[in-house]
């Protein structure tokens, strides 16, 4: 997923609407490849339009969602737009008014921004996106970037494919709609570009992978002899002589490790 954010000076936001900034879902995607050009080109736009993108994996979305401690897509989302204000600040940016395409309840979202910066005029509002030039310009530039990174998408676990294979990522794309029922491997999934977390890739999955039972863990030293052992010690190399074998990219690219300690 990509956030954008973008900022010019009060008296000169009609180079938004010069440029064509309106309802960026309302767009197709080559006018919003031809007006992310001008952002970057015409000399206007150059001097008083500004930019910046966080561009957010689906490992990072999943992991959120699915931890202990949850992180919903509505609180993943406000975090990155709060980051991205601060970063716009950081950089010299002299910020009076912002204005935010909501997630969830907007008066609630306008309350929390409010509180973190007091000195701020914050409107947040539903279907920003097709009222404020400034929030489609934001928008705009996030969608290009979106678009044009699954365009050279490169996929680590080596599966052959380009983007017309595997579509925009929504879920009313008949592509992208073959590739989560095609392209699903019983045991891992999918591969890092598809967000587990999605409704739809989630449904795919309880449909289609195998079932998974996680066993409770107990106290240590309650209820065990000393002579139990653990299902890994099964898989232990028992040879003085033998080479460690290479761990398998899957738990490389994941970052995944043993877990010896529980809490």
């Amino acid at each position: 997923m990509v956030y954008g954010v973008s900022y010019c000076p009060l008296n000169r936001k009609s180079i938004l609407e010069e440029l064509g900034c309106a309802d960026s879902k309302a767009l197709t995607e080559a006018k919003r490849d031809e007006i992310f050009t001008k952002m970057l080109t015409e000399e206007d736009s150059l001097n008083n339009v500004g930019w910046a993108v966080e561009v957010i994996s689906p490992n990072y979305i999943s992991n959120s969602m699915y931890r202990r401690a949850k992180c919903s897509l509505n609180e993943v989302s406000m975090n990155s737009a709060i980051d991205l204000i601060k970063k716009a600040a950081e950089s010299g940016v002299n910020i009076t008014e912002v204005y935010v395409d909501t997630v969830g309840p907007p008066e609630k979202y306008q309350t929390k921004l409010s509180e973190i910066f007091p000195s701020y005029k914050i409107t947040v509002a539903k279907k920003a996106d097709s009222i404020y030039p400034i929030v489609s310009a934001a928008s705009i530039v996030a969608k290009v970037t979106r678009d044009h990174a699954l365009k050279v998408w490169h996929f680590n676990e080596g599966l052959q494919l380009d983007h017309t294979e595997f579509g925009s990522g929504y879920p009313g794309d008949p592509l992208t709609k073959k590739f989560i029922r095609d392209r699903i491997d019983n045991v891992f999934g999918y591969p890092l570009l598809v967000r587990f977390s999605w409704s739809t890739a989630e449904l795919m999955l309880q449909e289609k992978a195998a079932a998974c039972t996680f066993e409770d863990v107990d106290d240590p030293g309650k209820g065990k002899s000393k002579s139990t052992k653990t299902i890994s010690s099964f898989f232990t190399l028992k040879t003085e002589d033998s080479k460690p074998r290479k761990r398998h990219k899957f738990f490389e690219e994941r970052h995944l490790s043993t877990c010896t300690d529980f809490d």
